[in-house]
């Protein structure tokens, strides 16, 4: 997954920044543990992400629900010498469709450290990146713990910045790790990603294992702005954007997740 230099310049008002300041991605060295290759990785993973624009909020009864899983508050992760100024979160009408990620950081790390390493995911994100916030709503460990990310309120529409062209009505979910092809993948979190992808799809009361209909709005994403994309409502990242992210040991998991959020959402 790489990410050109003279791409990232040319889209970078459309990646939900501040500052039209974006250094190179071999600039995103922040020297931690193992959150300098969690930084560096994330922006590949993340690539192409767009400012979002606000849209009113709607209420949909749900035909099929699923019950909330315990995601940890961001307040568990972010302290205050690492939290900066951000603007309000955008919101879209509802969430029809989830992406599925990789962070494409080391695997071998106790869940313990989770908090951490996602702190330094963010830092690498809102300081040399210089976007308005963490750019995935939710991410789990390979304990099956859930984290909040993206502030806005993890029951709400939030517009994320994780998937090129496809930011809109869409929540980001980031599986932290690696998990290109022959690594081992955790059914810990692989269950937690179903149980999520489930209550959250289920606020729509979209099928996991549907179709949807979204509309690209960037240039560079796998569809043309504007175009009409048919994707499946849980997808790997690699379905709207050019990528390799989710990574092919996690990407054979799909087709199992998206069979276990439906019955997790009471569907036959």
């Amino acid at each position: 997954m790489r990410v050109f230099r003279t791409v990232v310049r040319r889209t970078r008002e459309a990646r939900g920044r501040r500052a039209p300041r974006i250094p190179g991605a071999a600039r995103v060295l922040l020297g931690c543990l193992p959150g300098a290759a969690a930084v560096v990785a994330l922006g590949l993973c993340a690539s192409g992400v767009e400012r979002a624009t606000a849209r009113p909020l709607a209420a949909r009864p749900a035909a099929h629900s699923a019950a909330r899983p315990h995601i940890v508050p961001r307040s568990v992760w972010l302290d205050e010498a690492t939290r900066r100024d951000q603007p309000p979160p955008r919101y879209d009408d509802q969430v029809v469709a989830v992406f599925v990620h990789h962070t494409d950081s080391p695997g071998g790390y106790d869940c313990a450290d989770a908090p951490r390493i996602i702190r330094h995911l963010y830092a690498g994100q809102t300081g040399p990146r210089d976007w308005d916030d963490i750019g995935y709503n939710f991410l789990v460990d390979r304990c099956g713990t859930i984290y909040e990310g993206r502030a806005g309120g993890v029951d709400r529409p939030v517009t994320g910045a994780h998937t090129q062209g496809f930011n809109h009505r869409t929540a980001g979910i980031a599986a932290l790790g690696t998990f290109t092809a022959g690594a081992e993948v955790p059914r810990a979190m692989t269950d937690a990603i179903a149980a999520l992808a489930a209550w959250k799809l289920g606020l729509s009361g979209t099928d996991p294992r549907a179709k949807v209909s979204l509309v690209s709005s960037n240039n560079l994403s796998r569809y043309p702005s504007g175009t009409t994309a048919t994707l499946p409502a849980l997808a790997g990242h690699d379905a709207g954007y050019m990528t390799d992210c989710p990574g092919a040991a996690l990407s054979a998991h799909l087709p199992w997740i998206r069979e276990r959020a439906a019955r997790y959402q009471g569907r036959p």
